[in-house]
């Protein structure tokens, strides 16, 4: 599937489109709005890892892999500590990309999975995360 670069949070991770036979994961990525005066995003960590994360999931090998975009809205919207994404999904950080699967008996949306910031810039680090 390709990247969806406009990716509709719900409003819990149980609530992802995740089929209920799902053997894949879902990965998303939370990542700063886009600044309306430069037209870039106004985190540098998040114009340093995107390109990364965007050839990692266009390799011929991901092309399996589901990869949402989320917006987490502008520096001082961001950096509100009632934000919803601080709040219901745990994202302190931007970039933050998250891998959720479906596990135990009950087909349970569960976070297996978390990368940060400066982690996208260390060589095969995204390559390990993703073959996990």
């Amino acid at each position: 599937m390709p990247i969806n670069q406009s990716f509709q949070l719900p409003a819990t991770a149980q609530d992802l489109p995740l089929a209920a036979s799902a053997k894949s994961p879902l990965y998303l990525v939370f990542v700063s709005s886009i600044h309306p005066e430069t037209g870039l995003s106004w985190c540098p960590d998040v114009r340093a890892a995107m390109p990364i994360i965007e050839a990692a999931f266009n390799k011929d090998e991901r092309k399996g892999l589901e990869l949402g975009i989320v917006e987490v809205g502008q520096r001082p919207e961001w950096k509100e500590p009632t934000n919803v994404f601080r709040t219901q999904w745990n994202v302190h950080n931007v970039p933050c990309l998250v891998r959720y699967e479906r596990k135990g008996e009950d087909g349970s949306v569960v976070e297996t999975g978390r990368m940060i910031e400066e982690e996208f810039l260390k060589e095969g680090k995204l390559d390990e995360f993703l073959s996990a």
